[in-house]
């Protein structure tokens, strides 16, 4: 598991202060395999059960806080050596990696999209630029085979109708959330439902209040993954993904749950988004792993397999595309009486019923960071602890984690940081991933009953926006 560390990075975070932002990422990431790498390779898989698992220095570990600390405080030397090395090949692939895509590209013979453009001379630039919007949330899987051709599309599809947002392809099809005015949307639909390769219908596009001012701009990617969960598509892939249920169809199945109680024992209702998006909207009596983001999912569930063993589990998640792939995973673990999930995820649900089973606010990947149905204030502020569900940025530049904190102690007291580490003024702060509010270690819940219609929450919950 992918633990971060929150001590023995002095050296490191001088060191990665000098990088560029992608650069950091790449090092951060190498610092916490290695770190993870270290303490695996201290297991005594030898050991008869019930024995402490880790042996260091002559010590015994039982727990991996404790483990962790001793591998931070007397390792450390060792570990960014480790690091370093890694960070070195992972620049030394990437190298390769991209000279290989330019030569690709290079090579490849130019794609007439001009088909794929709708005609748009019977709207004025004017009506695709101003006016009434919306937010579309969308995916589809299906075999791409070039999606830098599609890529070039959709970058000259969104520039031509002047939408902003964020658009990921890989070879298992397109994920994306756009923003612009209605005529532009409504353009952006029928371009998508005309193009042969995603056979998609108007259902397919879940749409929310809003327009182009929602992002800051349009990014278009090609990616190995649609939805970053970590795992390859081709050993994990969507067409394992378990049995759809209509919103109305998952509406009873909550209601039979809700109706049986504490004696409910062979369901279970599992959020599969990330802690900060269920701090603030969740199903009634579901369970919600503490995962800081989807590519924790896999290992959450390596830990619980017993939890799900011979249960029927309702998956859901916000438009449904994480759902597909973490179901699939999930039966593949065979473990599971039945395995379904919520079709078109919580935005399709809340159109069927506003009022219904869902309470709280709907987290969103953009500016707003939040939409609502129903008036229902779940989370608190993370200083006063009065009623709170609207994020805010951590006011730290270097941090730049979400924190729940609201008007009165944001005006009061300037509360916007997020953590003692990002208010002390003379030290460097912490990075995303070692920031201590966000106690962004996927921890792992071990006990069913414990986690029964709860939420598995750090005791304050924010996140970088970028990592969603």
């Amino acid at each position: 598991m992918d633990w971060e560390l929150e001590t023995s990075t002095c050296n490191g975070l001088k060191q990665e202060k000098q990088l560029c932002a992608s650069q950091r990422r790449c090092y951060s990431l190498c610092r916490r395999k290695s770190f993870s790498a270290f303490v695996a390779s201290k297991r005594d898989g030898s050991a008869e059960e019930g024995s402490p698992p880790w042996r260091c220095c002559g010590q015994t570990f039982n727990e991996h806080s404790a483990v962790h600390k001793h591998a931070a405080g007397t390792h450390d030397a060792e570990i960014r050596q480790l690091t370093q090395a890694a960070y070195e090949r992972s620049l030394s692939q990437l190298g390769e990696e991209a000279e290989t895509q330019r030569r690709t590209e290079r090579e490849a013979e130019p794609v007439d999209i001009s088909a794929w453009i709708p005609e748009s001379g019977h709207i004025s630039e004017e009506q695709l630029q101003k006016g009434p919007g919306k937010v579309l949330l969308f995916y589809r899987y299906c075999p791409v085979e070039d999606p830098h051709a599609v890529r070039a599309w959709q970058e000259a599809l969104c520039e031509k109708l002047h939408l902003t947002g964020k658009v990921r392809l890989a070879t298992e099809g397109i994920n994306g959330t756009v923003g612009g005015t209605d005529a532009a949307t409504d353009l952006y639909i029928d371009a998508m439902r005309s193009h042969p390769l995603f056979k998609m219908e108007k259902e397919d596009f879940k749409t929310s209040d809003g327009g182009p001012e929602c992002f800051k701009d349009m990014r278009v990617g090609v990616h190995k993954e649609i939805v970053p969960m970590g795992m390859d598509p081709d050993v994990i892939s969507y067409q394992l993904a378990g049995d759809h249920l209509e919103p109305e169809e998952f509406h009873e199945e909550v209601k039979a749950l809700l109706a049986k109680g504490d004696s409910c024992n062979d369901t279970i209702l599992l959020d599969c988004r990330n802690f900060y998006e269920s701090k603030i909207g969740q199903f009634t009596q579901c369970l919600a792993p503490s995962i800081r983001k989807f590519s924790y999912f896999p290992d959450y569930v390596d830990q619980n397999l017993d939890l799900f063993r011979d249960k029927k589990v309702l998956m859901y998640c916000t438009g449904g595309i994480r759902c597909e792939r973490g179901s699939a995973y999930l039966r593949s673990k065979d473990v599971c009486k039945e395995v379904y999930q919520l079709k078109g995820g919580i935005h399709n649900y809340l159109e069927r019923f506003p009022e219904g089973f869902y309470r709280g606010k709907l987290f969103v990947f953009d500016e707003r960071y939040a939409i609502s149905s129903n008036k229902d204030v779940i989370s608190d502020c993370r200083y006063c602890g009065g009623p709170w569900d609207q994020y805010e940025l951590c006011s730290t530049e270097f941090c730049r984690q979400l924190v729940l904190s609201c008007p009165a102690c944001r005006r009061d007291d300037g509360r916007t940081a997020c953590c003692p580490a990002c208010q002390t003024k003379g030290r460097a702060p912490h990075h995303r991933e070692e920031c201590e509010c966000t106690d962004g270690r996927p921890r792992i819940p071990r006990d069913a009953e414990s986690h029964k219609g709860n939420l598995v929450f750090a005791k304050d919950v924010l996140i970088s926006h970028s990592e969603a």
